[in-house]
């Protein structure tokens, strides 16, 4: 096994990987700008590199900086974690090129998948199923444009081939309108980017967002953890997931979960992913793969006993995986409530001191945050906090735990989304179950159309 890993990346998953690390007695480089010198994560870890100012272009987007971090401290591998430089890859690439293991897929594959054009034609080739749409980038011609979204039926959805985060998309609900959504699309994806390519979706009314976690070793071995469902979600930005998603078949699961295991195989996939799906009328349209830890993997981990950033770790180092198919058995249900710095309604950010810091317990509940009483939440990064995780053996026992564990929470000096999560688990539609991604937004009042 690896002797020492850097951790690319900071709070809650920095401190989640290298609590996986040090369960297997391997040694931690924790990397920090100027303003996390005092995190916790920093404090814990065997040893720490500062590599820049507050800035994240300036230290965690920083790529000779991260690798100069990796060679003083004679680590062997990096792990990315997420957002950051996790789908970058250019610095999958340089981390290879300079002799460390790269905790991920290879750079082609994080290449294929990051374009979404791309990565469309590769799942329809192994047999995923996809949102009807453009067969690739749309031309530049007006009237081909035209003919595509008849051929799709409106709405539509204009999409950049190299966005994420729910930044380069419009809807497109009438014909008069399509070519200028297409146009300023292309310009948006041109500046926040570097790429003009957009593609053609058709527009689903109300969908759900279901997405299968994977794990793909090198040696030609996949498997699939199940699916979350992540719909509670406003301006594309998940605020709570659970597994398993309610409503859905064993039948179906395994359909769709084996499809996208046999597309691992197919790419060459090695590490951790995650295919993400619209689901609507029993049907499954895939949307992107995330190439990457996702936040809300614990849930999953939960409900299989698997420790997926271990399990990354391992298939890094180039063991074969420790587990068939058959050997994968879901039990009982999660759920995640994503803890930001923020005002719960209007979700503006709230940096800060943290005055008051006292986190639930009990049996079933999980609690991964950096933060601690008198912490600082620096404005320079996104805002999340922490993450609450509910187990419970059903459902409904869940989300009372989770219920439970949100009242005992006490976050004081900043404001925080605890009051929405409070509000949601005990609203009557999400109780049920199976909502879609519009509804939260249209709960709040949201317009995001």
């Amino acid at each position: 096994m690896f002797d020492k890993i850097l951790i690319a990346n900071r709070g809650e998953i920095a401190l989640r990987i290298q609590r996986a690390c040090r369960e297997l007695g391997i040694r931690t480089v924790a990397v920090h700008s100027e303003a996390d010198r005092e995190a916790k994560y920093v404090k814990l870890a065997d040893e720490s590199v500062c590599i820049g100012p507050a800035p994240s272009n300036q230290s965690y987007l920083n790529i000779p900086a991260v690798i100069s971090a990796a060679e003083v401290t004679d680590a062997e591998a990096i792990h990315p974690g997420y957002g950051f430089l996790s789908e970058n890859a250019d610095f999958a690439e340089r981390v290879e090129q300079s002799g460390f293991v790269f905790i991920g897929p290879r750079a082609e594959t994080i290449r294929l998948m990051g374009d979404k054009v791309s990565a469309k034609d590769a799942m329809r080739k192994a047999g995923v199923p996809c949102v009807p749409g453009s067969e690739g980038a749309l031309p530049d011609d007006p009237q081909q444009i035209i003919k595509i979204a008849k051929q799709i039926g409106y709405p539509v959805i204009i999409k950049a081939a190299g966005g994420g985060g729910g930044r380069g998309m419009r809807v497109v609900h009438t014909e008069a309108a399509l070519i200028a959504s297409v146009n300023m699309t292309k310009a948006e994806a041109q500046a926040a980017f570097g790429n003009p390519m957009v593609y053609m979706e058709k527009f689903l009314e109300h969908p759900r967002h279901i997405e299968i976690q994977v794990l793909s070793d090198q040696h030609g071995n996949a498997v699939y953890l199940g699916e979350r469902d992540c719909s509670m979600q406003r301006r594309h930005q998940k605020v709570l997931e659970e597994a398993p998603a309610p409503g859905i078949s064993t039948k179906l699961r395994d359909k769709i979960g084996q499809r996208c295991a046999d597309a691992c195989k197919r790419i060459g996939y090695r590490g951790a992913g995650t295919f993400e799906f619209l689901y609507e009328n029993n049907e499954f349209y895939f949307i992107e793969m995330n190439t990457r830890v996702q936040v809300e993997h614990p849930v999953t981990e939960m409900i299989t006993g698997i420790d997926i950033v271990q399990e990354q770790i391992r298939i890094a180092y180039g063991e074969k995986l420790r587990f068939k198919q058959k050997d994968i058995e879901l039990n009982g249900h999660a759920i995640e409530c994503r803890i930001n710095a923020e005002d719960p309604y209007t979700f503006v950010p709230s940096p800060g001191r943290i005055s008051t810091f006292h986190m639930p317990g009990g049996p079933g509940i999980r609690v991964d945050t950096h933060a601690y009483q008198n912490y600082l939440v620096p404005p320079h990064y996104d805002s999340m906090i922490g993450k609450l995780i509910a187990y419970g053996d059903t459902r409904e026992q869940a989300i009372a735990k989770m219920n439970i564990a949100l009242s005992e929470m006490i976050i004081e000096g900043i404001k925080t989304n605890v009051a929405l999560h409070k509000d949601l688990m005990n609203d009557a539609a999400f109780q049920h179950g199976g909502t879609s991604i519009h509804y939260l937004e249209n709960k709040l009042g949201i317009n995001n159309k």
